[in-house]
């Protein structure tokens, strides 16, 4: 194969479509296998985007209210991914939530009460870009909660769940698992990003060095808090692009809902991505 990366004007006058493009690069260039697996993606990632459109109206015509939250360590890729959930649905029935840390007067309230007001209304689909979970990782391996307040969260998050369940809120939780390695990686990736800089905190900059401690108390938050009505559900995120479509399918694959038979694609998640808590034990970061 050619290593030879320059093209012409020529060479793209008489393209007309994406396996001519493929068929230049492959003969010209040793970009191929890069382009088009990101052709491929792009691809795939439009047919599922197709399917959430339907599968957000049938669950606006059907009044049921969703909750989709993504969870995981920083630069795990929660951001990219609900991006990618809504980035062609309608807004007026689909909300991301991605709240600020508590104010003084939220502090002296019921722990969950914040996060109640957020709860989708009938026929919505929201979003959370972390969530009550805070208080089950984060929270207490930097020492922002009291063990009492993080011991008591353990106790009621089963309950406020059960109850969430009871009324008919759908709940769907995603762990994004991301390696040691691959989370410094992009860490680094940020630095040297000006347009990524501002993701880069001070808690991020602790992530290396407690990795441990995020991975006793992200253990700990499994083990009291995935249940049969709310379960845990793992994806590998160290490649961003098939942790993105696989988050995608396993969320269509929970709704029968209009139109979800003549999809174009496959809508079943792949178990070597997406698997819940108890198969990953031995896998996750």
């Amino acid at each position: 194969m050619s290593t030879n990366n320059r093209f012409t004007a020529e060479d793209f006058q008489s393209l007309e479509t994406n396996e001519a493009l493929l068929e230049l690069i492959k003969t010209k260039s040793d970009l191929f296998k890069k382009v088009n697996k990101t052709l491929l993606y792009t691809e795939e990632l439009r047919l599922l985007q197709i399917e959430l459109v339907k599968l957000q109206r049938w669950i606006s015509r059907e009044n049921k209210r969703v909750v989709v939250i993504f969870e995981g360590r920083d630069a795990a890729g929660k951001g990219g991914n609900i991006r990618r959930f809504t980035e062609h649905l309608n807004p007026r029935s689909s909300r991301l939530v991605a709240l600020n840390k508590p104010t003084d007067i939220e502090k002296g309230q019921w722990y969950f009460q914040r996060y109640i007001k957020e709860l989708p209304n009938p026929g919505e689909i929201v979003f959370f870009d972390r969530s009550w979970y805070n208080r089950a990782v984060v929270e207490p391996v930097m020492d922002f909660c009291t063990q009492k307040q993080y011991k008591d969260f353990l106790v009621q998050v089963p309950e406020f769940e059960h109850m969430m369940y009871e009324d008919g809120v759908i709940i769907i939780k995603f762990w994004l698992s991301i390696t040691k390695d691959e989370q410094l990686k992009r860490f680094e990736e940020r630095n040297e990003n000006p347009l990524k800089r501002w993701k880069f905190s001070p808690v991020d900059k602790k992530g290396q060095t407690l990795w441990d401690k995020y991975t006793l108390y992200k253990a700990e938050m499994f083990s009291k808090t995935h249940t049969a009505y709310s379960p845990w559900i793992m994806i590998k995120t160290n490649d961003k692009e098939v942790a993105r479509l696989e988050a995608i399918r396993h969320v269509i694959s929970q709704f029968d809902y209009d139109g979800k038979a003549a999809a174009k694609t496959v809508l079943t998640p792949d178990p070597n991505v997406v698997m819940r808590y108890y198969r990953s034990n031995n896998n996750s970061d």
